[in-house]
């Protein structure tokens, strides 16, 4: 029972970036200026649908008669619903427009008349427009109006399922149906405090959870020394910890939360809680169904033991199997020693007939992050032991049947393993040498080998039938990596043992530069440069002059290095002389010229094409050796991931560089729509990373402060800019990203440094054992973010097309007007060739402080 108490109650109370982590930008995290900042467009956007409405349909808003009594100037629900699917095309069922007219409802724009909080579509439910108050009674030309109200829509469109999720949480928790428990089910995954719970806590809890708010900073939730009756999870808002004789103790904010220890103990509440602000939002678990909860987490728990010890514990999940959501068996891991684990996964593997190739979820969670826990020597000393199981009891027939069947199995978990690793299986000598011997004994066993050869020819038969093109082979060998392809493309990945070219500088700045293998310790380094024996260190310094010594068994520091750092070589005494390069400070000229050539679609063309060819070259499993740790998997590297996380800082700080370092006014206010605009094709192109990279690079302080250059902003585009601001909301654990992504099919480029968030948070929360045994649920939950990837990259990408797309739509320029200001000699710059090399060339100030500088000096 130990185990489930700390499973429902253990709450993650910080996410610390690991080394080298992007960190989420300053104006990511500002969540009161953005909540002003949404309530004020909110308003604006209610002034343009009253507007429109009262225009084209008056009639809506009239006295109406009800059950005897009247009620003066109103409309009812469902012809709100009804106006607005008419109005916007794009709306694919009703309840989307109730989750637009329920923004409204929740900022006190629209008001019920018995001042219900729910929106309700239907014809007997009346709203009224508080007019006067929000000043909603305005008017503008019929042009204006049309580009407003779209925008207005769009805005509505982006906020309505937060407001329905809202009101899904208020509805008395009997009174909700499946849809609406699945949706909570959803949003608890992006919850703090229970994200790293178990499927079916997370399950249990959506149907118990009450929705509690309460208006005014100051108000006490519960004291001290009361009875504990509820858990809380904060919703929106935060909380002060107060105890006797301490004070304040701590402030929870949203997705934190308080008040399970009472329950667990049946002791007073140890603490006083208070509200810190207005308006904070609940979601409360009371004490019978907490405790309920917990009882049934173990009724449903199987425990396997041997020699006095649990090495496994299933829980079963029948209903959920049944709807696909727990693999081939009813049963799932929740921990167990790494064997045993592998084991049942080995027990439940199915050899279909026809060859079928996908991948057990349950297995593939094991395979991506195995070296965290069972290391590639342990792991193959297991699959040969298995490979060599007999049946000791049983008939011939019964025996030779088992032994099959369990090198079948054993055979199809190694070629999910090779099919998950690919090549870098190869670069891995234990796992190389392990499977050449498999491969071998395979090869020998006469029956095995018929059935697999079968099988392969089978699938090599479909293939053939699906691309047209494919020769079959009648005694092609039996291979592991048949199925295998080199990466194709001008960049190729990074692999441990390439060399690369390490520049190094000594304190007279002079650099060094030597040839060595990716993976080089820094002690195997210095032995390189410096004789032995000496007082030298090997220092990274970055472009404000922040130093740090590396340790001598560090290594693959190279590749590691953030933007704008370098290596320094010296002795102790020296490395608090260092200064930085000049080339590290970033240049001193941009490049608004250049820029003014390019054509913004041809720029983010470039850009796409780029990060495709740096987010291809990265393998997934680079995820967890990250998150976990690069030196605790000997021979394992991140650099192609580190390759692409600074590539999001340089594109950041490249469009800060650019704006702050163009003294011309008219040229910068030129440039700062062009980034906008290149900010939207990147976005229809699906490139997230590039995209976020862009806007963050607009939102910085250096650049945000540039009052006359945004004054210059044509309106539709300062409009465009704010709807790709929502984006950027932190709140509810950036839930308006997570929304706009769940639409999207692949392929995309994800928001990198937010999913290394939330991977480094899983991490953080849970533990990788508990009670000695791997804690598999954090194994799944860790992997599931990691095939997030893999399903990004499971279609091929096709470099856009010239056609004009929806970002050409929205900026609507002259092509040959801005042709026609440049000299013939300008055309070599717009090509192709011209602009990748410029893309891939970036010269950017990443010194906040200069930038700041620099902002100041342009525009004081």
């Amino acid at each position: 029972m130990e185990k489930v108490v700390k499973s429902v109650c253990s709450t993650p109370r910080r996410c610390t970036p690991v080394d080298g982590e992007t960190p989420l930008p300053e104006a990511l995290n500002s969540k009161d200026s953005m909540k002003q900042f949404l309530s004020d467009r909110v308003v604006k956007a209610a002034r343009s649908v009253h507007s429109v409405m009262m225009d084209g349909n008056p009639g809506l808003i009239r006295d109406r008669k009800h059950h005897l009594k009247t009620y003066r100037q109103c409309c009812s629900g469902k012809e709100l619903v009804d106006w607005l699917m008419k109005q916007n095309e794009c709306l694919q069922s009703r309840s989307q427009a109730v989750g637009m007219w329920q923004v409204l409802l929740d900022e006190g724009i629209l008001v019920h008349v018995k001042h219900e909080l729910n929106f309700h579509d239907k014809d007997a439910q009346f709203y009224r427009f508080q007019d006067a108050e929000f000043g909603l009674n305005h008017t503008s030309n019929e042009k204006d109006s049309e580009e407003e109200l779209q925008e207005s829509l769009s805005l509505l469109s982006q906020l309505g399922p937060d407001a329905l999720l809202t009101m899904i949480l208020r509805k008395c928790p009997s009174q909700r149906s499946a849809e609406d428990l699945e949706v909570i089910y959803e949003e608890l995954l992006h919850v703090k405090a229970a994200a790293h719970l178990s499927t079916s806590v997370r399950k249990e809890l959506a149907a118990v959870l009450v929705f509690e708010s309460h208006a005014k900073a100051g108000a006490v939730l519960f004291s001290q020394g009361e009875k504990g009756t509820s858990w809380y999870i904060i919703w929106k808002g935060s909380v002060n910890v107060i105890t006797h004789g301490k004070g304040l103790v701590t402030t929870l904010h949203e997705g934190e939360d308080f008040g399970q220890l009472a329950l667990l103990n049946d002791a007073p509440r140890a603490a006083t809680i208070i509200l810190r602000e207005d308006n904070c939002h609940f979601l409360r678990v009371d004490k019978q169904d907490f405790i309920r909860i917990l009882k049934d987490v173990e009724a449903n728990t199987v425990r396997l033991e041997e020699h006095g010890k649990t090495v496994l514990v299933l829980e079963n999940r029948t209903e959920w199997a049944q709807q696909g959501g727990a693999g081939n068996s009813k049963y799932t891991v929740m921990s167990g020693t790494p064997e045993k684990i592998l084991e049942h996964l080995l027990e439940t593997i199915k050899l279909d007939s026809n060859a079928n190739d996908s991948i057990d979820p349950c297995v593939s969670d094991f395979l991506l992050t195995h070296k965290v826990f069972m290391p590639t020597s342990q792991l193959c000393a297991a699959l040969q032991l298995h490979y060599q199981a007999e049946l000791s009891e049983g008939s011939e027939q019964e025996k030779a049947s088992y032994i099959l069947s369990t090198k079948q199995k054993v055979v199809k978990l190694i070629g999910q393993w090779v099919a998950l690793y690919g090549l870098l299986l190869k670069e891995d000598p234990i796992a190389l040498d392990s499977l050449e011997r498999l491969k071998t004994e395979v090869a020998g066993d006469f029956r095995l080998f018929s059935v697999l050869k079968e099988q392969f020819r089978e699938r090599r038969r479909t293939k053939v039938l699906e691309n047209g093109y494919q020769t079959l082979s009648r005694n092609q060998p039996f291979d592991w990596f048949s199925n295998c392809e080199e990466p194709v493309g001008r960049l190729q990945p990074i692999r441990a043992q390439d060399k690369v070219l390490y520049e190094i500088y000594r304190p007279d700045n002079k650099p060094l530069t030597l040839m060595l293998p990716v993976n080089t310790s820094v002690k195997d380094v210095m032995s390189a440069i410096v004789k032995p024996g000496g007082d030298h260190i090997l220092v990274k310094m970055n472009s404000m002059g922040e130093r740090a010594q590396l340790k001598l068994d560090a290594n693959a520091v190279y590749t590691a290095l953030g933007l704008n750092e370098r290596l320094f070589i010296c002795s102790s005494s020296q490395a608090e002389k260092l200064m930085p390069l000049k080339e590290q400070q970033g240049p001193e000229r941009g490049t608004t010229d250049l820029l003014e050539q390019m054509g913004s679609k041809d720029i983010a063309n470039e850009l796409t094409n780029y990060d495709w060819e740096l987010f291809t070259a990265m393998h997934e499993v680079e995820l967890v050796y990250y998150i976990f740790g690069r030196h605790k998997f000997p021979g394992a590297i991140t650099a192609n991931l580190e390759r692409f996380v600074r590539r999001f800082n340089e594109v950041q700080y490249w469009v800060v560089t650019e704006l702050c370092i163009c003294g011309d006014l008219v040229k910068r206010a030129i440039l700062l729509k062009k980034f906008i605009k290149i900010a939207a094709v990147l976005k229809e192109q699906k490139n997230l990373n590039s995209f976020f990279a862009v806007m963050f690079g607009l939102s910085n302080s250096a650049v945000h402060r540039l009052y006359k250059t945004w004054e210059r902003i044509p309106s539709k585009t300062k409009r465009i800019y704010c709807a790709y601001e929502r984006l950027m909301d932190p709140s509810r654990n950036h839930r308006a990203y997570r929304l706009a992504v769940a639409k999207l099919g692949p392929p995309y480029i994800p928001f990198m440094p937010l999913l290394l968030k939330d991977m480094t948070f899983i991490n953080d929360g849970n533990p990788n054992y508990v009670d000695k045994l791997v804690n598999f649920e954090k194994v799944r939950m860790i992997a599931k973010t990691v095939k997030i990837v893999r399903g990004c990259r499971s279609q091929p990408y096709v470099p856009s097309s010239p056609q004009r797309g929806l970002a050409d739509r929205m900026f609507l320029e002259a092509p040959s007007t801005r042709i026609s200001t440049y000299s013939e000699l300008s055309l070599p710059l717009r090509s192709p060739s011209s602009i990748r090399n410029y893309i891939q060339n970036l010269k950017v100030i990443d010194n906040q402080r200069r930038l700041t500088q620099l902002s100041r000096t342009i525009e004081r």
